[in-house]
């Protein structure tokens, strides 16, 4: 029945696979399985591998805590590792910290991909507390995430692009690839690349030199929005 009522929506993957985690979390014959908390760390090993990409990388968990990044993941993600709304979680920095405005170039579309993320992993695991945690501080404290939130729309970010203005190598459009880690339920690897022969690809090589001297002043190096341009 649910799937002849998803074929007859036209429901995309994640709508599809959102409404059945919905029918199973309120059926009352179905096992109500509360998960452990979310995942907040990373395993030595694949902190090592993370290490070796040769392209900024990150792992975050199902409710969006960034746990972990190699130098060029962390360098590309300044504003967020450094902000002040702490630990690193992407939908806090979004939504509660004014410099997310200025650093995610297209901020409405992110923060709306980022709530249709949440209320993915809020339908695979409805009794999260650390998830149903976070949503509350969110609506509490922003009325655009309240709004969107209340919208029930949702999606997989697996794949697409990110356009960010990073204060010290400017604007980068940067494709990127989201992968889940196999051996730890919940833990995704993001990892961030630019088109060869772009300014994407010559401002993310600045950033990598920058990251490996980091005792070096960002002044140094041309920054803001002239950085790269002609």
């Amino acid at each position: 029945m649910l799937e002849a009522l998803a074929d007859a929506l036209r429901l995309d993957e994640a709508e599809r696979a959102h409404l059945f985690d919905l029918a199973r979390a309120a059926s009352p014959t179905a096992p109500q399985r509360r998960r452990g908390p979310v995942q907040q760390r990373v395993r030595p090993t694949v902190q090592r591998i993370l290490d070796r990409i040769d392209a900024p990388a990150a792992v975050s968990n199902m409710r969006s805590d960034y746990l972990a990044a190699n130098q060029l993941g962390r360098a590309l993600y300044a504003p967020l590792f450094e902000s002040r709304e702490q630990p690193p979680n992407s939908a806090r920095f979004t939504f509660l910290d004014p410099a997310a405005q200025e650093f995610f170039l297209d901020w409405e579309k992110a923060a709306k991909d980022l709530v249709a993320t949440l209320r993915s992993m809020a339908g695979r695991n409805p009794y999260n507390r650390a998830l149903s945690d976070l949503v509350g501080e969110l609506s509490t404290r922003s009325d655009a995430f309240g709004t969107w939130w209340a919208a029930h729309n949702v999606r997989y970010h697996q794949t697409g692009t990110k356009r960010l203005h990073h204060p010290v190598v400017g604007d980068l459009e940067l494709s990127y690839e989201v992968m889940e880690l196999a051996a730890d339920t919940g833990l995704r690897l993001a990892i961030f690349t630019a088109e060869p022969g772009t300014r994407s690809e010559d401002a993310l090589n600045l950033l990598a030199s920058w990251a490996a001297t980091p005792d070096q002043a960002p002044a140094e190096h041309p920054a803001g929005d002239n950085a790269l341009r002609p």
